[in-house]
Formats: structure tokens, C-alpha cells, sequence
């Protein structure tokens, strides 16, 4: 086996382990749908869904499954105010009164620095975090108008500079400065301006019809009873800017995918590389010294890594978008539910998928597995006792229990003595160390029954 096929070999294989995992952790926890994507540089590696889109019609989840990406809409606003920022339009430093000056919010802090732009996209405006209205609570959000009127009855919560404190008001006005210095609406400037050269088809700025069969419907918290409400369908309105974008995984990849190119701008690289990166680097550092925040960008140490990105929550939906610059590596997921968690599936494809890309040649898309004959034993098996789902990963046939937290921890390598049997060489929960491992195949290939020592599992097709 050459390193070239070894390496694709266990790129597969990972993503095999890691499609396993979630499989079993959204079964066991009864989410809805999830939606993912992995992309290396300009590649779109992989992306998958699973669950329901729609759990009454059991409309399957899928990359092209839309979802409402709420303050994942933040990163569109901060490249619009870079692009201006570029085109020499506004500086980043600008006081907002500049731009705006109807904002007549009261200031509590008359000694502290003018609020810029800059402050705005970074969250250290001391702004409010919402517009003077319930609309988390009640799904009714404010028209722009309404937002603006309000804001002579808020007041400033902190000094400008002093502490990091996310603002969604904040970002609705940056998206007021981008309509104002750019002379178009801020939905029509996103979409000339990004969408349309970025060839992102599915991306809705404002809310998408809510009978777009492509639209997962979003679902409240798992109740007691194991039943979820269907969430209300909202419209961000005067907050659109911060809250409101809609789009499915792979058609952020794209967007995604700018973040790791270079060069002057025009065409699909819609902001120059110089300017992708002024976003990713810290402007404001917490004081644990491993978070902080850029351009429109989350950015955080993890695993001696920095990693920027963006979650979005609105009622339904909870999305998320990590990338890892420095490798041009990132993650999209999104969930339809309000418990959802995509940075745990996320999580998991940087620990597992990400190395294996990244010792992967990128002149070959080819994930061969090296063992064909083994295909055969692939699946998901259930005993009253336990899971097994039985893959390869890294060029072993392993066994794990993807129902638990971490299944690498009681993973099986499988080491083949005869036809259709293996030896258990790592302890499988404890205590099946050295057993035999068979499977008992019918007259079509098929497995039947799979033993583990003296007992054994079926093979079933979902959990």
C-alpha cells in the first residue's frame, strides 16, 4: 500500500468513525437533523445529512437542507463594512455618528471614546446586547424604523473599550452604516455583493418563504415526554443584520472557502487576503488570554491551534462555522432544534477527520478502502447489552460504541485468524480482551449475527 492510498485510506475511514458517532449521539438524544460539511482549502471533502428535515413528513436532513443561520449573518455584515472599508467608503475607526446620525442612544459613560465601527464588529461598543424589544421571547421583531425610534430610550450598558459584551443592536447598526454608505438596501448590497459573485444560490438574506420544501423546520428543547414543539417561523426585520440569513451547509463552504484565499480583490475573491486576515486576527483579547474576538470573527485557542468561526442561535435552529486558517481546514454544522449542539459534531471532526486530511496529498480525491473484502462486516449491530458499530479506521477493521461520549476510549481492533474471524486485541468495555470476534454470514454475503465470545448481536439498520 502506498502512503498516497494510506493516507486517503484513513481520511475515509475517520469519516466513516465520525458519521457513526453522530448517527448513535443524535438516536440517543432524539434530535431532529443535522447538517455537515468538511472542506481542505478550495475542497468540498465531505458533507452529509442526517435525521429529518421535517419530522411529519420525514423529509430527510441533507447538504442541500436550508436552515436559518441567525448570528452567522455577523460575518456577512463585518465583510460588507470591510469591502466598504476597502473601497474607501468609511474607516473602521469612524465615529457611528458619522455615518448615522439619528443614533441618539443615551450615554451613560460621556468620558469614554466614541463608538467607531470598529467597536461595533468587535463587540466592545458597551452597547445593549438586544434592541429595545422582547423579540426572543415573543418572536416579533422590531421593523427598522421601530429599532431606530427605540433607541433614545436605551442607554449605554458599558464604557466603549472596557470589556467585551455581545451587542446583537450593534451589529443591526453596522448593517445601518453598510445600507448608508453603500446607498442600497443592506439585503441588495449582501447579495450583489457576496452572494451573487460567490455563487451561494441558497443563501436568503431576508427569511426564506417558510413553505420552501428545502427549508428544515426548526423544533424547541426535547420535553420530558421525549416530544419537541415546532418552533414559530420569525422574520429578523429591523435586525436582519445580525440575525437573519438562511443557507445550507455546503453553500457557506463557499463563503468559507474565501477565507483561505489570497490576493488582490475582484471576482469570487470578493475581499482581498490582506483583509481576510486583518479579520481573523485578535482586536480584542479576553483575559484568559485563549478567546478573543476579530473582525465580525470568534476567534479561540484550541489545541494550540487558533481557530476563528461563528454560532448562530435563533428559535429552532443552533449553527455554528469553525475553520483553522493556518491549515485552510474548517467544519460546517448546523441542527434544527433548540438543544441542539453543533460544536460537539464539529468538536469531533477536527479530533478525528482533520489530522487525516491534513496527512493526505490534496492531488487526489480517490478515499480507497486497502481491505474490500472487509465492506462485508461495515454496519451497526445491537444486542439487549450494548451498540457495536464496526468500521475501518486507519487500515484496521475496529469496533466501536458509538453511543458513548468518546468512543475511542473502548475501541476494538479486530485482528483477522480465519475466514470471517477476528481476535479482540483492546479491551472492548473491559473485559473482551482476546475474544473471538465472528461473523456468522448467510447464503447472500449478508451478515446475519455477529458473536463476541459466546454471546452475540444482530445487525440492524438504525438505532
Amino acid at each position: 500500500m502506498t502512503h498516497e492510498s494510506m493516507s486517503y485510506e484513513a481520511v475515509a475511514s475517520n469519516i466513516d468513525l465520525l458519521s457513526a458517532w453522530i448517527e448513535s449521539q443524535m438516536a440517543y438524544s432524539g434530535q431532529p437533523g443535522l447538517s455537515i460539511a468538511i472542506i481542505f482549502d478550495q475542497k468540498l471533502v465531505w458533507s452529509k445529512g442526517f435525521g429529518h428535515s421535517d419530522i411529519a413528513s420525514g423529509a430527510p436532513a441533507k447538504p442541500d437542507t436550508i436552515y436559518r443561520i441567525a448570528s452567522i449573518t455577523k460575518l456577512f455584515t463585518a465583510t460588507s463594512i470591510m469591502q466598504l472599508r476597502d473601497g474607501g467608503k468609511l474607516q473602521l475607526d469612524d465615529p457611528i455618528t458619522k455615518h448615522l446620525p439619528w443614533f441618539d442612544i443615551q450615554n451613560k459613560h460621556l468620558d469614554a471614546p466614541a463608538i467607531t465601527i470598529r467597536h461595533l464588529i468587535t463587540h466592545t461598543s458597551g452597547l445593549p446586547r438586544e434592541a429595545a424589544f422582547p423579540y426572543w421571547t415573543d418572536s416579533e421583531f422590531p421593523t427598522r424604523d421601530q429599532m431606530v425610534d427605540a433607541l433614545s430610550k436605551q442607554e449605554t450598558v458599558l464604557p466603549t473599550e472596557t470589556r467585551w459584551k455581545y451587542s446583537n443592536l450593534a451589529l443591526s447598526l453596522a448593517g445601518e452604516i453598510v445600507a448608508t454608505v453603500s446607498g442600497i438596501g443592506y439585503a441588495e448590497y449582501v447579495q450583489r455583493n457576496i452572494l451573487d459573485p460567490l455563487d451561494m444560490a441558497s443563501t436568503f438574506v431576508n427569511s426564506p418563504d417558510r413553505d420552501n420544501p428545502s427549508l428544515a423546520t426548526g423544533y424547541g428543547r426535547r420535553q420530558p415526554d421525549g416530544n419537541r414543539h415546532v418552533s414559530p417561523f420569525t422574520d429578523g426585520k429591523g435586525i436582519t443584520a445580525a440575525a437573519n440569513m438562511s443557507t445550507t451547509v455546503e453553500d457557506l463552504a463557499k463563503f468559507a472557502m474565501l477565507q483561505f484565499r489570497d490576493g488582490n480583490a475582484g471576482g469570487i475573491q470578493i475581499l482581498k487576503g490582506s483583509s481576510l486576515r486583518e479579520m481573523h486576527r485578535v482586536h480584542w483579547l479576553d483575559q484568559d488570554w485563549i478567546s478573543g474576538w476579530g473582525l465580525g470573527f470568534n476567534v479561540r485557542r484550541i489545541g494550540g491551534k487558533t481557530h476563528v468561526g461563528h454560532g448562530g442561535a435563533v428559535q429552532g435552529f443552533r449553527t455554528h462555522v469553525r475553520l483553522i486558517p493556518a491549515h485552510k481546514i474548517g467544519v460546517i454544522a448546523f441542527t434544527n432544534a433548540d438543544d441542539g449542539n453543533p460544536e460537539m459534531y464539529i468538536d469531533k471532526a477536527f479530533q478525528w477527520v482533520a489530522p487525516a486530511i491534513l496527512n493526505a496529498s490534496d492531488s487526489d480525491s480517490r478515499f480507497a478502502y486497502s481491505r474490500p473484502e472487509w465492506q462485508a462486516y461495515f454496519g451497526k449491530y445491537q444486542s439487549a447489552w450494548s451498540d457495536l458499530q464496526v468500521l475501518q479506521l486507519n487500515g484496521k477493521l475496529v469496533a466501536i460504541d458509538p453511543s458513548q461520549p468518546d468512543p475511542m476510549e473502548s475501541m476494538s481492533t479486530l485482528s483477522p485468524l480465519g475466514e470471517h474471524t477476528f481476535r479482540i486485541e483492546n479491551p472492548l468495555g473491559g473485559s473482551a480482551h482476546g475474544e473471538k470476534f465472528v461473523f456468522e454470514l448467510n447464503d447472500q454475503g449478508r451478515v446475519e449475527r455477529l458473536w463476541v465470545g459466546e454471546n452475540y448481536s444482530f445487525p440492524v439498520q438504525d438505532w
